[in-house]
C-alpha cells in the first residue's frame, strides 16, 4: 500500500473540489483562503500532480483530479462511517441491562441508581422489570445463553442459588414481617387479632412450589386460625400500594421497604419475621465472559447489599 499523503491536505482538496472555490472551501471549514491554497499546493507538491486550474476568482479540475474526486469521496463517506462504528462501540460499552423481580427492582435498586452512576458518569443502566426472574423452585436452572437470549447482562433473581455454570453472587435473604399503615397496626394486640384482619398475598410468593405467605407464617408461631381472609395481588408493587392504602396487612421485607418503614407510611405490626429460605441473588456471565461495565454493575450491587442497613 503506497504512502498517503495528510489527510487534512485531502479533506481541503475535497472541499475545495467540491465547492470550486477555494474561498467557499475556506467558509465551510472555518479557514482562511490562504490556508486552502497553501494545503492544496502542499498536496501538487507531494503528488507531483496539477490538481486545480487557478481562474481570476475561481478554480476548475484537471483531469487527473477529476478522475480521482469520486473514489476520494466515497473514501471520506467510509472513513466517517467507521467513525460512527467505532463512536456508537464506544456507547454501547457502557451500556447494561439489568433484569429483576418488580419489587428489588422498584423499591431497593432504583433509589441506589445515584450512587453508580456517580462511580460511572458515563454509563447507562436499562433497568427491566420482570417475574420471569423468580425461581418457582429449587431445580430452576439458569445459564449463560439464558441471559444471552434475554440480551441481559446481569440478572437479580429471586430464588435459591443453585446455578451452575455462570457467576452468582449472593445479596440478602428474604424475611417477612407483617407490615401495615400504623393505624391498622394500632388494632393488633396478638396474633389471634391480626388473623381478624384483611391480610394482604404477593401472588409472587404463592405461586412457588414452596409457597411463602400468611399460611407458613401462623404455622411457624404455632398458631391455627383456621381460614382466613386473603386478598391476593399479582406482585408485590401493588400489595404494597394496598397496604399503604389501609387495605389490609402484608408480608413484606424490612430491607425492600426502607422508605416506607422510615416515611411512617409503614409500620411493623407484629415483629416475628418469616425466613422463607429464599434469597436475592446477581447473576452474570462472570469475569472473562461478560463486560467491564456488567462486571463493574454486578460488584456495585454486591457492595451496596453490604452497606449498613441495605438488608
Amino acid at each position: 500500500m503506497s504512502r498517503l499523503p495528510p489527510l487534512i491536505a485531502l479533506s481541503y482538496f475535497e472541499v475545495a473540489a467540491r465547492t470550486g472555490s477555494f474561498a467557499a472551501a475556506a467558509k465551510e471549514l472555518h479557514v482562511t483562503p490562504a490556508a486552502i491554497s497553501h494545503q492544496i499546493k502542499a498536496l501538487e507538491d507531494y503528488l507531483g500532480v496539477e490538481l486545480f486550474v487557478r481562474h481570476h476568482r475561481r478554480v476548475s479540475l484537471t483531469p487527473a483530479a477529476r478522475v480521482a474526486l469520486p473514489e476520494l469521496q466515497e473514501g471520506f463517506q467510509a472513513l466517517g462511517r467507521a467513525v460512527d462504528r467505532i463512536r456508537s462501540h464506544d456507547e454501547a460499552s457502557l451500556i447494561v441491562t439489568v433484569c429483576s423481580e418488580p419489587l428489588f427492582a422498584t423499591k431497593w435498586i432504583v433509589p441506589r441508581l445515584h450512587r453508580f452512576y456517580a462511580r460511572c458518569p458515563k454509563a447507562e443502566v436499562r433497568l427491566q422489570a420482570s417475574l420471569h426472574t423468580v425461581d418457582r423452585s429449587p431445580d430452576t436452572a439458569i445459564g449463560i445463553n439464558d441471559l444471552k437470549r434475554a440480551g441481559i447482562d446481569v440478572s437479580v433473581r429471586l430464588g435459591y442459588g443453585r446455578y451452575t455454570g455462570i457467576e452468582v453472587q449472593r445479596l440478602m435473604g428474604v424475611e417477612l414481617v407483617p407490615l401495615s399503615t400504623p393505624e391498622l397496626a394500632s388494632t393488633v394486640s396478638d396474633v389471634g387479632t391480626l388473623a381478624e384482619c384483611p391480610l394482604l398475598c404477593d401472588g409472587t410468593l404463592s405461586r412457588l412450589d414452596k409457597p411463602c405467605g400468611w399460611r407458613q407464617w401462623f404455622h411457624q408461631q404455632g398458631v391455627d386460625v383456621g381460614p382466613v381472609r386473603e386478598l391476593r395481588f399479582g406482585n408485590g408493587l401493588l400489595t404494597l400500594e394496598a397496604a399503604m392504602a389501609g387495605q389490609g396487612v402484608m408480608l413484606g421485607s424490612r430491607a425492600l421497604h426502607h422508605g416506607e418503614l422510615a416515611a411512617g407510611k409503614l409500620v411493623v405490626a407484629f415483629d416475628r419475621p418469616l425466613d422463607c429460605g429464599l434469597a436475592y441473588f446477581a447473576v452474570s456471565a462472570g469475569p472473562g465472559k461478560e463486560r467491564s461495565i456488567a462486571t463493574m454493575f454486578r460488584e456495585w450491587l454486591l457492595e451496596e447489599a453490604h452497606l449498613p442497613g441495605a438488608q
